[in-house]
């Protein structure tokens, strides 16, 4: 049986709006009807980072690496492309609140089958980088996000970085996934990326429309109401500006239905068909 709604949404305030654990499973047990029920629930909803395998990190097919660039920090992200030396479009790829894990890594890999230079920075590289402990990243990222304008530069200069790069074409695309997502957005009015992909994340604000640099593509899902509530201001803004931007509702979705670590959240035909329309974006604007 399905999970009430009404606990996802919990969940959902409890990754992004910092309600406390205890919190989270006492309103929980109001629903479930027993703590029991209620700490059942949250494991249901608690990433598993064991599930991050779609591509392994020693795939044959791939080159993978640490590096370092300087932002307004020194930052660091993980690297990964195509064996070979051709030169490919980059793509930032940027994590969730929980830092750079083995899940955004994955993701970043399966970026690289497409045909990508694609570089996942951790936020957190300023303090140490992003702990195995995602209630401890969580937090972490919230104190790291009191100095918006760094952590904004700290992305930006990840942009700049694939864009120099002897491996890249110069052409760099940006996706990022919930903060990432909302980051993501940051670069389409920050930075000098050719493509800006977001995955529900909150939008920038409205008058920042008008710098907009390059396409956006949008992801959000049906039930993620309240962030959902944050775009038709600026896409009003940004399509008065002559901006070109597309934003694609999946209904029944919630938020972070592509992140297949994150048990009920996952919508497995929301995540594919976003993915679909994600490649296809990237191959119009960065390859061609």
């Amino acid at each position: 049986m399905p999970l009430d709604q009404r606990i996802i949404d919990l969940y959902d305030e409890y990754t992004h709006e910092g309600l406390g654990r205890r919190v989270f499973l006492e309103r929980a047990a109001k629903i479930t009807g027993s703590v029991a029920a209620a700490s059942a629930a949250f494991e249901m909803l608690a990433p598993n980072y064991a599930l991050a395998q779609m591509v392994k990190p020693d795939d044959a097919r791939l080159d993978s690496k640490m590096v370092t660039w300087q932002g307004a920090d020194v930052m660091t992200g993980y690297m990964v492309r195509p064996k070979g030396t051709a030169k490919l479009p980059g793509v930032l790829v940027i994590h969730e609140n929980r830092g750079l894990n083995p899940h955004i890594q994955d993701v970043a890999r399966r970026i690289a089958l497409e045909g990508y230079v694609a570089l996942a920075p951790d936020a957190l590289s300023p303090i140490g980088g992003a702990p195995a402990d995602p209630d401890a990243a969580i937090k972490l990222i919230a104190e790291v996000g009191k100095d918006m304008p760094k952590v904004v530069r700290n992305f930006s200069t990840g942009v700049d970085y694939l864009k120099k790069s002897d491996q890249t074409t110069g052409k760099v695309g940006t996706v990022g996934f919930c903060w990432g997502g909302a980051m993501s957005g940051m670069m389409a009015v920050n930075s000098a990326a050719d493509a800006i992909t977001i995955y529900y994340g909150r939008a920038p604000n409205a008058p920042d429309a008008e710098k907009v640099k390059s396409p956006m593509l949008v992801h959000l899902g049906g039930l993620d109401t309240g962030l959902n509530a944050s775009w038709p201001p600026f896409e009003t803004a940004a399509k008065a500006a002559g901006k070109k931007i597309t934003i694609n509702t999946y209904e029944g979705a919630n938020h972070a239905f592509n992140n297949d670590t994150g048990g009920e959240r996952y919508n497995k035909a929301a995540a594919d068909l976003a993915w679909s329309r994600t490649q296809a974006f990237f191959k119009e604007n960065l390859k061609s």
